[in-house]
């Protein structure tokens, strides 16, 4: 008997997670980048920043989440550390809002929501499959709070199991303790509050033992974005979590004393158990952010003080926008991963940039700073690939998976593109330069005119790659077609200046030929950009099908 009702604990307590969970994802994946969007835009004061992380967590249900990505945010210098405090306040009575809700007996909806969230879910697109996953999800909650319930209805004639539970939470410090541990474990405070009802609904737990409990859970949703939200390297990215955390602690400390008189006065104006510990959950929170809203400032620069930026690393190489916790966030997280594919775009194009300036000029420093910055490039590309793949371990969508895709395809054709600049062109200034050769005027005027054409070009795929421009996509094509011809009519230039027996042109035939061979390469490279754009809109061009198949696997891409 007594086994089977820790089974069906575990297991409501399982899907209650899991409900959680899809409740969390469903959102995300439906409106991640505009719930991103608004929190960028909502922190000009602490008043509009607590309101953005009270909406935003009621929305997500998770405190954990809107840390995380404030985390970032913050990481990034993109927010001040006193907005960002603010959002964390309200994220903190944001996250108490389902609990609310979920403390009225509305376990007969859970039907209804799995009906419309599987009619959604299996008929919809988009936003509309995404929010039939958030209608299963909240489903499953009820349904798992109902299990919870009904588990520990037979108990309760068990006078053992309500001894070992009275005595393991007798002690207000040790309710704290098992509840900060727990909450920990599961990630979610949210779940740590709901089981903490149901044990209180069903008289397992005193009220003062279970207000307890929901200052643990508390505290522990506030260690998670220490652990998961930090740069080890960085440590100003440990002030909000540290913040938050001592924002946690101070509430458990000052409220610990009081709580068997705060018990016996909220019991006398609300008897049910489970409402009351709702109840205590939200109340501890709004006074704790007004107590805190104020003292802002003194708390920002304490904490400042006692963590100062660490000194700035100039180390080009290491990525900057691959944020390890937005990995649970996949709409998130390859934004990131676009955004450092775009950074390794440009270390990309200042090298084509030098590499010409050091083949019409000869400058040694210039062909040694390519080769450095290739050295970058191939460990950018390595971070982007490691990153995606880590990310396409879980679960995504079909769009989110074609994402991924694209991004690690561009970054592959980077890569390729820095090879044939490091590899070729620059072995190919470093060869005249040490011979001392020269193009002719008209030579060097051809070779330029090209480079710009493939410079434009670059600048022109990292629009296609962003924005999935259609016209942009065609137009780049159209490029690719052009640049061939300028290529082939250049090398018949070549060829006339040097059956006219032109110094120059005689002595750098071969350097001559070979970078116009590279600089067509090089923009093939480029204009693969387009090809899974134009197949996704259906308009990838008949005789350009093999190409784009060659686009969307890299190592089938030809050489140009």
């Amino acid at each position: 008997m007594g086994t089977i009702v820790v089974l069906d604990i575990l297991g409501g307590a399982a899907l209650l997670l899991w409900g959680l969970h899809m409740v969390q994802t469903g959102i995300i994946r439906a409106f991640g980048p505009h719930l991103r969007r608004f929190l960028s835009h909502a922190l000009s004061n602490r008043f509009s920043a607590l309101a953005a992380g009270l909406g935003l967590t009621a929305v997500l249900q998770s405190s954990t989440a809107t840390g995380l990505m404030t985390a970032a945010f913050a990481a990034e210098g993109l927010v001040s550390l006193v907005p960002a405090l603010a959002i964390m306040l309200g994220a903190n009575v944001g996250t108490t809002l389902i609990v609310q809700v979920l403390s009225f007996n509305i376990a007969a909806a859970a039907p209804v929501l799995f009906v419309l969230g599987l009619v959604s879910f299996r008929s919809g697109a988009g936003p509309l499959k995404d929010l039939g996953r958030v209608s299963i999800g909240l489903g499953l909650m009820l349904l798992a709070l109902h299990i919870l319930i009904d588990s520990l209805a037979p108990a309760e004639n068990a006078p053992a199991m309500r001894a070992v539970l009275r005595a393991i939470t007798g002690d207000p410090v040790l309710c704290i303790a098992i509840a900060t541990a727990l909450t920990w474990a599961l990630h979610s405070s949210v779940a740590t509050v709901l089981l903490v009802m149901s044990l209180a609904f069903s008289n397992f737990i005193t009220p003062a033992a279970a207000l307890a409990l929901v200052v643990g859970a508390n505290l522990g949703s506030a260690i998670n974005p220490v652990i998961e939200g930090t740069r080890r390297d960085d440590r100003a990215s440990y002030r909000l979590p540290l913040g938050n955390l001592l924002n946690r602690i101070v509430g458990a400390a000052l409220v610990t004393p009081f709580l068997p008189a705060i018990a016996s006065h909220m019991q006398g104006w609300q008897p049910d158990a489970a409402k009351m510990t709702a109840e205590f959950h939200i109340a501890f929170n709004i006074v704790l952010a007004l107590l805190f809203l104020p003292l802002l400032d003194p708390v920002a620069a304490l904490l400042t003080r006692l963590m100062p930026a660490s000194p700035a690393a100039n180390d080009e190489s290491k990525p900057r926008y691959l944020d390890e916790s937005a990995l649970a966030t996949p709409s998130l997280a390859l934004a990131d991963a676009a955004r450092e594919t775009l950074r390794m775009g440009d270390v990309v194009e200042t090298m084509l940039r030098k590499v010409m300036d050091a083949l019409m000029t000869g400058d040694r420093a210039l062909i040694g700073e390519v080769s450095r910055l290739d050295n970058v490039v191939d460990r950018l590309d390595e971070a982007i690939k490691l990153y995606v793949t880590r990310l396409t371990r879980g679960s995504l969508d079909e769009r989110e998976s074609h994402r991924a895709m694209e991004i690690i395809s561009f970054s592959i054709n980077l890569e390729h593109i820095g090879d044939i600049i490091d590899k070729n062109l620059n072995e190919l200034a470093a060869k005249k330069a040490k011979r001392g050769l020269r193009f002719s005027a008209d030579g060097a005027a051809e070779l330029g005119s090209l480079h710009r054409q493939v410079l434009d070009g670059l600048r022109a795929s990292f629009g296609v790659f962003m924005r999935g421009n259609v016209e942009q996509a065609h137009r780049l094509l159209a490029d690719k077609a052009q640049l061939q011809d300028a290529e082939r009519l250049a090398a018949e230039h070549h060829l006339n200046r040097l059956r006219e027996g032109r110094p120059e042109t005689v002595e750098t035939t071969s350097v001559h030929l070979d970078v116009l061979r590279d600089l067509r390469r090089i923009h093939a490279h480029i204009c693969a950009v387009a090809y899974p754009v134009l197949e996704t809109a259906g308009e990838l061009p008949a005789p350009a099908r093999d190409n784009g198949a060659a686009a969307a696997n890299p190592r089938l891409q030809p050489g140009g």
